[in-house]
């Protein structure tokens, strides 16, 4: 079949262009992108200078060069168990070693087999590959094991990026696709400065886009962008510098426009950003349970990349997880993502889940990647800064958009993509994703065929699509609509062979849409079409085995070591002073538990997918460097219980069922799991309150420890009141509530409510006379307290600012003397 199909295809090549005279698509002479008669292309500006950005930057080494081949220096054959530590000291041991003369160190190979994977894998140091043997994408296989969300392969050197002072650029516009930028005399820039190029969000700029007003509530309105919350930051390198003007080494994908603030450059330094890293040739799996087919007490992200520049993942193939195959975030650039496969991902649907290739990142390339049954299946966030593209990918089958999820992403090219069944937006989404409003700005869609396009001309900015087989919908600008450009099948390449002035091997792994459109065939044609039709037409899914079978990766030389032993085991961490109270006061050692104290409810389960970030800054928290932080200042007692509800939309406080599962993160997780059964009121699956949250209580297990070894208090909050007595809202989304839950707890609903909005359910929360309630209470119990460990820091606590019945309380306290018992 396959090599049928490489004959197919070389005849389509023929054919094509011997048989038909194909009719050229010529563009209007004023259209931002011009297409002569005689294929060539050429880019008309605007009257203000703006034009159509030049994307081929993106990808490794900003596609100037070819990925390479990095020889192993480290062998680890498969094994039983967990393989974690020694893959990891495999890694390790690669990385210690010097970098040569091409910036590598080498590759770690995974032989042929199965490696159980407990923990995550990360590359932290320069010039590292991690390579599983075979063709690619299905002969080593590492199992993402057990119940866990961590991260299976990480690529992440340290984010210690430090900028220095912002200078002002000259007061004059500086269109669209500008490398050249006017600078004021005496700026202080050289050659060879890295620099962050700024275009502030500032009050002007939002009032002209109307993002001031989402919706329809002004004042009490969270979704709407304020100055500050919008800014646009490009990662450039100075390549030129006079008196009055600088060069950056990529043009900016948005003007800096002085009515709106116009923009500043930063010198910064980045040594703990990693370079030339790879992962390449593996299939990775995640465990799930099979009797939950929303499952997502597993793994969530299969590779992610931060703190990197030219980088690569290419030949892998993920299975499973409830998220990405691959997420690059803000602080990576020049990223190569190819030939990668998402497939049957197990999660709920909805929002946050099945992202199977996305990028906060800048210079990304996607190319040759498959996904199947996603949600935003090829996405870029709010204000990413471009350029970003993806070329020739295909998502089938999709159950929300492809394209810009957040607000103002800027210089995407979306080229040769097929959105099978789907959407492909640039839109305006309004309050959507957290108030999105306008997601695009100067971007492009070349050659797409998309069941429905969304693209909007947004205030200050363009969006333009050529070639697209879709329908349209939108003011942004569209040509040659339900045409095949066959002079220019990638605008991507073409944009990188016109910068480069060479070719690239890439040019022969086009897909390329070859036959003809003419109603009246000749008879030849007809007959070449009718035998070509007795097989099926091939789709991204097919082509990426087949560019992987025609392209293998060079063999293996030279002589690697075999590891077959872990690294040593850590060392024991050493634990402060048991607590001890005299006379009222907490202490360990001679430190009082004074000084400051913590109210972290929910911040502890604060997660967000695929992301470790330090205390205060919404994302998931990294415990043990939030332990150094309280170490150095405090506080020295931190109090942590369930949140009022799992995501932020209802932070509006209104008290309806929500419309959509299109939840918002970071999420507050509860202690309990979901069924996979039925709807609870944000839309997701209902609560099992017989099945706790594992990522829970580990996140609340691991903080007693790390308590332990700095020396604090850690109030371990079983309940919180705000759900059953204040306001209605925390009651409408909390797991113990009838519609949320598949227990049958015996609530009323619906549930009433005063005026509308407060609850008064504390009466029947608290009773535990119900002989079904206090069941469950007693479980509850029992797990918030047996969870602790060996942890000698974890205090039990009833509830912040319980105000409920004695009874209660004295209920509490039995149940906790029974486990300690």
């Amino acid at each position: 079949m396959k090599n049928l199909f490489r004959s197919l295809l070389a005849g389509v090549l023929l054919i094509g262009s011997a048989m038909t005279a194909q009719a050229h698509s010529v563009t209007t002479p004023n259209s931002p992108i011009h297409i002569t008669p005689e294929g060539k292309v050429v880019y008309k500006a605007y009257d203000n200078g703006d034009r159509v950005p030049d994307f081929s930057f993106c990808g490794y080494r900003a596609s100037e060069a070819a990925i390479p081949f990095v020889a192993a220096r480290v062998v680890v054959p498969a094994a039983e168990g967990d393989m974690t530590g020694r893959i990891q000291a495999a890694i390790d041991h690669v990385s210690s070693l010097p970098v040569d003369a091409n910036g590598f160190r080498g590759a770690v190979l995974l032989e042929k087999g199965t490696y159980t994977i407990d923990g995550s894998l990360t590359i932290r140091a320069s010039g590292v590959v991690l390579r599983g043997t075979g063709p690619g994408g299905d002969e080593t296989v590492l199992i993402g094991a057990g119940v866990t969300r961590e991260t299976l392969i990480r690529v992440a050197g340290d984010n210690n990026r430090r900028v220095g002072e912002a200078v002002k650029t000259a007061a004059e516009y500086i269109p669209v696709n500008a490398s050249v930028i006017p600078m004021p005399a005496n700026h202080g820039f050289r050659k060879g400065d890295r620099v962050m190029v700024t275009r502030p969000s500032t009050a002007p700029w939002l009032k002209a886009l109307g993002t001031d007003k989402l919706g329809n509530e002004m004042e009490y309105n969270w979704a709407v962008w304020r100055p500050g919350t919008h800014n646009i930051v490009w990662d450039r390198t100075v390549v030129a510098a006079d008196e009055n003007s600088i060069t950056l080494d990529v043009p900016l994908t948005n003007a800096l426009d002085p009515q709106y603030g116009g923009g500043t450059v930063a010198k910064y330094t980045f040594t703990g950003r990693i370079n030339n890293v790879g992962v390449e040739n593996l299939r990775l799996v995640s465990q799930w349970d099979t009797k939950n087919e929303k499952d997502e007490n597993h793994r969530w992200m299969a590779v992610t990349l931060e703190s990197v520049e030219d980088a690569w993942v290419r030949r892998v193939f993920s299975v499973y997880f409830v998220s990405s195959t691959v997420a690059v975030w803000e602080n990576a650039r020049r990223v190569t993502v190819e030939d990668c496969k998402s497939l049957e991902p197990v999660s709920e649907i909805a929002n946050l889940r099945r992202y199977a290739f996305q990028t906060r990142g800048q210079q990304t390339l996607f190319q040759r990647c498959y996904s199947e049954y996603g949600y935003h299946d090829f996405s870029v966030w709010t204000t990413t800064p471009g350029p970003n593209a993806f070329v020739q990918c295909l998502a089938y089958l999709p159950y929300s958009f492809s394209g810009a999820i957040g607000g103002w992403a800027n210089g995407i090219l979306f080229d040769k993509t097929t959105i099978d069944g789907g959407v492909l937006s640039y839109g305006w989404l309004d309050m959507d994703g957290g108030g999105a409003g306008w997601t695009a700005a100067n971007s492009l869609m070349w050659q797409c065929r998309v069941a429905q396009t969304k693209l909007v001309a947004p205030p200050t900015a363009m969006n333009w699509a050529y070639g697209m087989w879709t329908e349209p919908f939108g003011n942004g600008h569209y040509e040659l609509s339900h045409t095949f450009i066959t002079q220019v099948e990638s605008i991507f390449y073409d944009q990188l062979i016109s910068r480069t002035g060479r070719s690239t091997e890439e040019l022969k792994k086009i897909y390329a849409y070859t036959t003809d459109e003419t109603v009246a065939p000749m008879p030849e044609y007809a007959a070449w079409m009718s035998e070509l039709s007795k097989t099926p037409q091939p789709t991204m899914y097919e082509w990426i085995d087949e560019m992987i079978a025609a392209y293998p990766l060079p063999s293996e030389t030279g002589n690697p070591t075999v590891l077959t032993s872990s690294a040593k085991p850590a060392k024991p961490v050493t634990k402060a002073p048991e607590m001890t109270i005299d006379r009222g006061w907490i202490s360990r050692g001679n430190k009082v538990m004074i000084g400051g104290t913590g109210r972290g409810t929910g911040s502890l389960t604060l997660y967000s997918p695929g992301r470790e970030a330090t205390y205060g800054t919404g994302e998931t928290i990294d415990l043990d460097t939030l332990g150094v932080q309280m170490s150095k200042s405090g506080p020295y007692v931190l109090w942590h219980g369930p949140d009022l509800w799992y995501e932020r939309r209802r932070g509006d406080h209104e008290r309806n069922r929500q419309a959509d599962a299109n939840v918002i993160g970071p999420f507050s997780e509860m202690p309990f799991s979901r069924s996979g059964i039925g709807e609870a009121w944000d839309r997701l699956s209902k609560y099992d309150l017989d099945q706790y949250n594992p990522w829970y209580y580990e996140r609340v297990k691991k903080f007693g420890e790390v308590s332990d070894q700095y020396g604090f208090a850690f109030f371990n909050e079983h309940y919180l009141q705000h759900n059953i007595i204040e306001e209605g809202a925390h009651w409408v989304d909390y797991p113990w509530r009838s519609a949320n839950n598949i227990n049958d707890l015996g609530f009323p609903e619906p549930p009433r409510m005063s005026g509308d909005k407060r609850i008064f359910m504390g009466v029947e929360f608290y009773d535990v006379d119900h002989p079904v309630r206090r069941a469950y209470h007693e479980k509850y119990i029992r797990q918030s307290v047996n969870n602790v460990g060996t942890s000698r820091s974890t205090i039990q606590s009833l509830s912040f600012e319980f105000t409920g019945p004695k009874h209660f309380v004295d209920f509490w306290v039995d149940v906790n003397k029974a486990c300690e018992k």
